[in-house]
């Protein structure tokens, strides 16, 4: 591949989604799927997935394990306009998760492997680190082991786009890649207070905060002090819902690398969740 326009470093797992009537109760009981199906997830994945599918050239820096999952992973992320740059995980397994979806998107996940360390003797590091100084941006998602690149991407002066989620604005987790972060991406679910948090955020040097309200929609603040807000676009039928946010952010990406400005950008973010959750894939082609 040609040198990359983007790197994207953060997890990739293997994933197993449960979709049920409802999450299930704390009591022993037994409950009946309506399907299920193994898939790759990670909100790296998801993001890197995505903006390849949108025609850009992505660098992917994660952390994969020598077993079947890790091989499935490997797979799945072998499409156009993407390259790996995979770190072997310390205990040589893959991270995988359990997602058990409410027929209301809601969201039980469970860690069947956590991410581990990254083994000795990394050749994609010496990758990863030369990609800092050819890509347009840069996306550092919550992980350990991609951590380090926030102060390899403030000592090179390369901007940096994080993803915080949920973040219910007080996780101590979550605070390097807040502060680090020059484009702000958070979710409004654990956060009513998140005009606040965005006006704090831009004061402290963030040149773009957006906050997403799943079906309702998102709003950004940019660093003039513009508010904006975009509408979520109608679906027919939500299908799946997982990956829904790592498509926005790369709809929003992808839109501003060609010279949208804000509104523009929220609109093909809104635009390409949309195409997300009316898909079992993670990043629908």
């Amino acid at each position: 591949m040609t040198a990359p326009e983007l790197l994207v470093a953060g997890p990739a797992s293997w994933n197993e989604i449960v979709h049920l009537d409802a999450l299930p109760d704390a009591t022993p009981h037994t409950v009946f799927a309506n399907a299920s199906y193994c898939t790759v997830g990670g909100t790296s994945a998801g993001k890197a997935l995505n903006l390849a599918a949108l025609g850009r050239r992505v660098l992917l820096r994660t952390v994969l394990g020598d077993d079947d999952a890790g091989r499935s992973v490997r797979a799945a992320l072998d499409v156009p306009g993407l390259e790996l740059a995979a770190a072997t995980a310390s205990d040589g397994r893959t991270e995988r998760h359990l997602n058990l979806m409410g027929a209301g998107s809601e969201r039980l996940s469970v860690y069947l492997h956590a991410p581990s360390d990254v083994a000795t003797g990394d050749p994609g590091w010496d990758r990863t680190l030369a990609a800092l100084d050819e890509v347009r941006a840069v996306v550092v998602d919550l992980a350990p082991h991609a951590q380090p690149l926030l102060a390899e991407a403030a000592r090179r002066g390369v901007p940096v786009w994080a993803d915080v989620h949920d973040w219910d604005g007080r996780a101590p987790f979550h605070r390097p890649w807040v502060d680090a972060a020059a484009y702000l991406f958070l979710s409004s679910e654990r956060l009513p207070a998140y005009r606040e948090l965005m006006t704090e955020r831009v004061a402290a040097g963030a040149r773009l905060v957006v906050c997403t309200h799943g079906a309702a929609g998102a709003t950004a603040l940019d660093g003039a002090g513009r508010w904006h807000e975009v509408d979520a676009v109608p679906v027919e039928r939500v299908v799946d819902t997982n990956g829904a946010g790592d498509g926005f952010v790369a709809g929003f990406l992808d839109a501003q690398l060609d010279g949208a400005d804000v509104p523009e950008a929220l609109a093909a973010g809104a635009s390409r969740a949309a195409r997300v959750v009316t898909s079992e894939a993670l990043a629908p082609a």
